[in-house]
């Protein structure tokens, strides 16, 4: 019922419901199925205006007998519009009003002299949580949708692509494969990336060379064998890469299971065109 409403999903409850109300509305909103709060009092005093053809109605109410939701249930009747009722009583008043009504198990608050709203409120915020999931599913909400409504913060930064945090192709680190490794080695360190990409004619990345492939070079051969040999000898193959597309979580999930501080970033042609550090991500406050 919710899936197929064509306007926004009106969460309402009073008291301690009516947190609860506005936790459930909120997460609604930000996965995808566009929601408000209303207060049940204020909705008897002109914010039923707020409600309008299309709109479902979410009423929360544990005794299901919660006289500021009398109104609030009766617009939602007049004007045919559909009524979702979270009660922790089967008989009440809610319950029977409502379209579907979702009825809580029967527990015991946890305070005790039983109560304040504690148990009830926490299986009310769980029910809403699922709705939120069970929509979001539905509706195959990806991450690409939940950073549209998640622009700021660490959860913000996560879900930004590689795009938006790379170093673009003028501060790229790269050389030919026949490149001598003393030239390559000034090139390296020239950029502050450490490490160098191994071009190919056809500019496609053909390898990438680090301080581990240097320190591995010198170990086998020396530091003057090193400087002789070219480029495509030192360097490592296939070196693992992400598109600009790519989540900036993805990447550094990446970075720490290669135990890596740098990744290339190429076109669907393998062609390099971007580089992300590890220190890129920790400036955004993705790591």
């Amino acid at each position: 019922m919710l899936a197929g409403t064509t306007g926004r999903v009106v969460v309402s409850g009073m008291g301690k419901s009516g947190h609860v109300a506005r936790k459930i509305a909120a997460t609604l909103a930000s996965t995808g199925t566009p929601a408000l709060f209303v207060h049940p009092a204020e909705a008897s005093h002109g914010d039923l205006g707020m409600i309008v053809a299309g709109d479902a109605v979410l009423a929360l109410s544990n005794s299901g007998e919660t006289p500021e939701l009398a109104d609030l249930v009766g617009h939602a009747k007049r004007f045919g519009l559909p009524l979702v009722g979270i009660t922790g009583r089967a008989g009440s008043t809610l319950a029977r009003a409502a379209d579907v009504p979702l009825v809580l198990p029967d527990a015991p608050e946890a305070c005790p002299m039983g109560l304040a709203p504690t148990t009830s409120t926490t299986m009310q915020l769980a029910l809403g949580d699922a709705i939120a999931v069970a929509l979001l599913t539905r509706r195959g909400f990806t991450a690409a949708d939940f950073r549209v409504f998640h622009p700021g913060g660490k959860l913000g930064a996560r879900l930004s692509r590689v795009k938006d945090l790379m170093h673009g192709p003028e501060e790229l680190p790269l050389t030919p494969p026949e490149t001598r490794m003393d030239a390559a080695i000034v090139a390296m360190t020239a950029r502050r990336f450490g490490c160098l990409g191994v071009q190919g004619a056809d500019g496609k990345l053909l390898g990438i060379i680090t301080d581990g492939d240097l320190r591995r070079a010198l170990e086998a051969g020396g530091g003057a064998a090193l400087m002789a040999r070219g480029a495509a000898e030192i360097m490592t193959r296939a070196p693992r890469t992400v598109t600009p597309e790519t989540l900036a979580a993805e990447a550094l999930h990446e970075m720490n299971a290669r135990a890596i501080t740098a990744l290339f970033v190429v076109d669907g042609e393998g062609r390099p065109v971007g580089i992300l550090h590890i220190h890129d991500l920790l400036r955004a406050g993705v790591a």
